[in-house]
């Protein structure tokens, strides 16, 4: 897991929270400073593929984030299904 810290115009704070729990984040909290919003959230790295597109779009431009490690942990029950099904899958002629 990473921790997460977008700072984005208030306008677009709902449309960017939207896009996160979208990506597994867990919302940590939320403040003011400088007259943006700033949303802390924990997000699966993976997750975060391609975010910074995304985070463009959504806002024009008028976002950033910063993100750090946090921590490991295990992955969910359904994606690790998904995750063995597609291994399984892709090793079948090696059996």
């Amino acid at each position: 897991m990473y921790d997460v810290e977008v700072s984005v115009p208030g306008d677009y704070l709902g449309d960017v929270m939207s896009d996160m729990q979208g990506r597994r984040a867990v919302i940590m909290g939320m403040n003011s400073e400088n007259g943006f919003e700033k949303l802390l959230a924990k997000v699966p790295l993976k997750e975060m593929a391609s975010y910074s597109i995304s985070l463009s779009s959504i806002t024009g431009g008028r976002a950033s984030f910063t993100m750090k490690f946090a921590a490991y942990e295990l992955v969910p029950a359904d994606i690790q299904d998904k995750l063995l099904k597609e291994y399984e899958t892709s090793h079948a002629d090696e059996a």
